[in-house]
């Protein structure tokens, strides 16, 4: 097994900088690597993450949530294992594909990128990540939960202090206190209006919470409460940095972009592969329940295993030529990419595949293609090199881009 000293550390700048060289370090000559400050075993190879993600063997748990989640967001979905997660999930799933999604959903998430898009079709000019990205899903979840969308900026500060939380890798104080400020003030702020939602149901996704019953068991306040902070963090930031990683990938390969634009069935293939070449989760966490041998070693009972997303969706011995962003490359299955059968690593496998995948698949689509409708002429407004950021997450900051308005 290696040392963390043997390869650039997932905590210095240079690796914040440009984390793929490093990658590709770590899954030629050290798979499986301890890493003190983390006090966790780093693995980047593909066959190693989709071993952990699908588990079948019962060899890894969620159980480094406990530390990881529950001091932001309360007990979670995500730390259940058992009867007691698959009757948790069965509570929440539905409303997030079928008919709800189609029917409930779809309207919701066409008029809020519409809304955002109006403000700046007819400038010339935008930035696709503050003037878009950041604000699109977080609205669209607000939306679908029936919360108050002039609370837009509590909300954006919730989940970035929520996501910042996640990836303090370093156990930076002031990080850790702002995120568990976050818990308690998303508590104060949500729990009286899901008490209020359960005397007086709508048509909305709280009240479809609250209502929901599968075998006997309703979820609790504390229960949604949680899953709306889950779903405000994971739901914002990663759509938000996908749609944002979609167009930067895109604009640098204007062959492909073309190609997109001239046929909108190819979206969807641009989402995949975005998520498989700049993945916005970029490691994912689980912890060993028994000893486990992986590559390159044997990780103990009860160690924290951190998986490289990132390293893993670019590993030569899954993709060809795996460097290179090619919607078209035939060794990513588009068909099953939102689902649990998926061959890429960005929405994690088996039975903690991420709940929210068509709804994000739905707010790509629908985003991307009102921006391609919005924007003629698109391209990066002049010298602006695209940069991304993020350790846990990642993804460009900021999207300047010049278009033909809509008036001219």
């Amino acid at each position: 097994m290696s040392t963390a000293q043997q390869v650039p550390d997932i905590l210095s700048p240079e690796f914040a900088a440009d984390p793929y060289p490093a990658y590709r370090v770590m899954r030629e000559s050290a798979p499986l690597i301890w890493h003190e400050a983390t006090q966790s075993y780093i693995i980047s190879r593909y066959e190693d993450v989709e071993r952990v993600f699908k588990d079948k063997a019962g060899q890894f748990t969620t159980d480094n949530y406990d530390w990881q989640l529950e001091p932001v967001h309360g007990k979670t979905i995500l730390q259940l294992s058992g009867r007691e997660h698959a009757v948790r999930r069965a509570l929440v799933a539905p409303a997030f594909r079928g008919a709800d999604l189609q029917e409930k959903f779809l309207p919701v998430i066409e008029r809020n990128s519409r809304e955002l898009i109006d403000a700046f079709r007819h400038t010339g000019s935008a930035d696709l990540v503050s003037d878009y990205a950041t604000r699109f899903p977080v609205n669209v979840i607000a939306d679908m939960l029936g919360l108050d969308k002039a609370d837009h900026e509590q909300f954006h500060r919730w989940y970035t202090a929520v996501i910042a939380f996640l990836g303090n890798l370093s156990g930076d104080p002031e990080v850790t206190a702002a995120g568990e400020r976050t818990r308690a003030e998303f508590a104060e702020y949500m729990l009286p209006i899901i008490r209020e939602r359960r005397d007086r149901l709508g048509d909305d996704l709280l009240s479809t919470l609250c209502a929901a019953e599968v075998d006997g068991v309703r979820m609790s306040d504390e229960d949604i409460k949680a899953f709306c902070s889950l779903l405000l963090a994971a739901g914002g930031e990663t759509t938000d940095k996908a749609i944002a990683g979609i167009f930067v990938n895109l604009l640098l390969n204007p062959e492909q972009l073309t190609a997109v634009r001239e046929d909108r069935s190819l979206i969807t293939r641009a989402f995949a592969e975005t998520l498989r070449f700049t993945p916005p989760v970029q490691m994912i966490m689980r912890q060993s329940a028994t000893e486990v041998e992986l590559t390159g070693g044997t990780v103990p009972a009860g160690a924290t295993v951190t998986c490289l997303i990132g390293a893993a969706n670019r590993d030569g011995d899954r993709y060809r030529d795996p460097d290179r962003f090619d919607i078209f490359r035939d060794d990513l299955t588009t068909t099953t990419a939102f689902s649990a059968a998926a061959d890429h690593l960005a929405f994690a496998l088996g039975r903690h595949f991420c709940v929210g995948a068509l709804l994000a698949k739905a707010e790509v689509e629908i985003g991307v293609n009102q921006l391609l409708d919005a924007m003629p002429g698109l391209r990066l407004a002049e010298g602006y090199d695209p940069v991304e950021q993020g350790v846990f997450t990642r993804g460009p900051q900021s999207v300047p881009v010049r278009f033909t308005p809509a008036s001219a």
